[in-house]
């Protein structure tokens, strides 16, 4: 065996591990819309000629638009990822595949792809750094993008797996995050991505008064329901007032004194500052959210790399969503069943995905969607959501500017919130007050052609999203 694992390009790697036409190839998010790889690799082997693969991607973004072309031009016949940005949204909802996509969650896809359900014939890993051999970490490198945690269920069950970095470092890697037993070759490129891409939502907290309101509220239902002490576990979003609600939540820890245990998720620089403020004991990570958890997830070994397994997947022995107290979630729409929509728009396009939205909700102890009782003059409580993304029997609590409504099922935190003078009421009343600010909504027209199955985290079947 060669003393290194060093292919001279993306093209001779694609030869050496037999890509041929109808296979599936997954991709990594790490660098979210900064990611310049699968555009690079899809370039590639359509110069080479092959076609008909199925892409398995945790997620796409806007920056990975190259695809439809490819799609269009049948080098792309296949498509399967937890979370869709609108740009290429639009184009699948216009029915461009001819077979629909298959959304996961971030917990049912490495499930998946484990329990073969989900097989990878080639997995191409873009790696900040990495040696010959394919010890390779996100922590270190010029587009350093922190954990790697989407990408072990690919290195670990990929029949082949190709690690694409712009920084390769003498063997052996110390602090490596995939180690080299997984990889089979390794590629140099000049640039795997713009690090400053990987920057998530807002990452600002709200300035908005609605949006302070809630934060406000969602803190106060939280201080409320008795998971609020020693030992208390949290993941919030990167939304505006998601990070809000943080910040009103680190100011009563801080209060109160209490430690939690973990924060967990896609972190921010907010998680960081909780958990270098005494807030937590550790930060739990399966993905970096901006640049200054980066640079956590480096300097401090308190901020942990998880694998996406270890995260969410239903599949193992135990996942970290199981040990969680409290999730904060947004929604597009949210129904009077609780059922909510994280995958279109009211008009039904993609437009996102589950992420860890259905895995959070089904293992933490209060799983809190807060949003606006509209937006463009559209109400978020429906009589039935466009998509089922996350079940409702897994949501217990909205939170709204003008109210809180509690799921039928949690009578004893209902009781409890109404005992801290918060604003509790019937979803149907928000639904209610929604529609008087906006008028009740004509139904959308919709399409026959399937576009899209939603899998829920166990595999079984969701919904279907319908060419628009």
């Amino acid at each position: 065996m060669k003393n290194d694992k060093l292919t001279p390009s993306i093209a001779e790697a694609v030869r050496q591990c037999g890509l041929r036409d109808g296979m599936t190839i997954s991709f990594h998010h790490h660098l979210r819309n900064g990611d310049y790889v699968l555009n690079m690799v899809l370039d590639t082997v359509a110069g080479m000629g092959i076609r008909g693969l199925t892409v398995n991607a945790s997620s796409l973004f806007d920056t990975h638009m190259p695809i439809v072309d490819h799609i269009k031009n049948g080098v792309v016949t296949g498509l399967e990822a937890d979370y869709i940005s609108g740009g290429v949204g639009a184009h699948i909802s216009r029915g461009i595949l001819k077979k629909p996509v298959i959304f996961r969650s971030h917990g049912g896809r490495p499930y998946d792809i484990e329990r073969g359900a989900s097989p990878v014939d080639v997995a191409f890993i873009a790696a900040p750094t990495s040696d010959p051999m394919g010890n390779c970490t996100g922590k270190t490198g010029p587009s350093a993008c922190g954990s790697l945690g989407y990408a072990f269920p690919d290195a670990l069950y990929a029949k082949k797996v190709v690690v694409i970095t712009d920084n390769l470092v003498p063997y052996p890697l110390q602090d490596w995050s995939i180690d080299e037993t997984h990889v089979d070759c390794v590629v140099k490129v000049d640039q795997i991505g713009d690090p400053s891409g990987i920057v998530s939502g807002t990452t600002k907290i709200t300035r908005d008064p609605v949006g302070l309101v809630m934060a406000d509220t969602a803190a106060k239902v939280i201080a409320a329901s008795g998971l609020l002490k020693d030992g208390f576990s949290f993941q919030t979003g990167a939304g505006g007032a998601s990070l809000a609600a943080a910040k009103y939540l680190k100011d009563i820890m801080l209060r109160e004194r209490i430690c939690g245990s973990f924060g967990l998720g896609g972190i921010t620089g907010y998680m960081v500052d909780m958990l270098n403020e005494g807030c937590f004991e550790t930060l739990l990570d399966v993905q970096c959210f901006d640049l200054k958890a980066v640079e956590s997830i480096r300097t401090n070994p308190r901020h942990r790399e998880i694998s996406a397994m270890h995260y969410a997947s239903p599949g193992a022995r135990s996942a970290v969503v199981d040990s969680l107290d409290v999730v904060i979630l947004g929604a597009t729409e949210i129904d009077l069943d609780f059922n909510v929509n994280v995958h279109t728009d009211s008009q039904g396009r993609i437009m996102g995905g589950s992420g860890g939205h259905s895995d959070t909700a089904a293992g933490a102890k209060l799983a809190m969607i807060i949003a606006p009782l509209s937006r463009a003059r559209l109400p978020i409580v429906m009589e039935h959501v466009t998509c089922v993304s996350t079940p409702g029997e897994t949501v217990d609590v909205l939170v709204t500017q003008k109210g809180v409504a509690v799921n039928p099922r949690q009578k004893e935190l209902a009781q409890r919130l109404r005992d801290a003078g918060l604003p509790v009421c019937g979803i149907d009343e928000l639904k209610a007050r929604a529609e008087a600010m906006t008028g009740v909504p004509q139904p959308i027209a919709r399409g026959d052609r399937p576009v899209a199955e939603v899998l829920y985290r166990d595999g079984s079947h969701l919904d279907t999203i319908y060419n628009v």
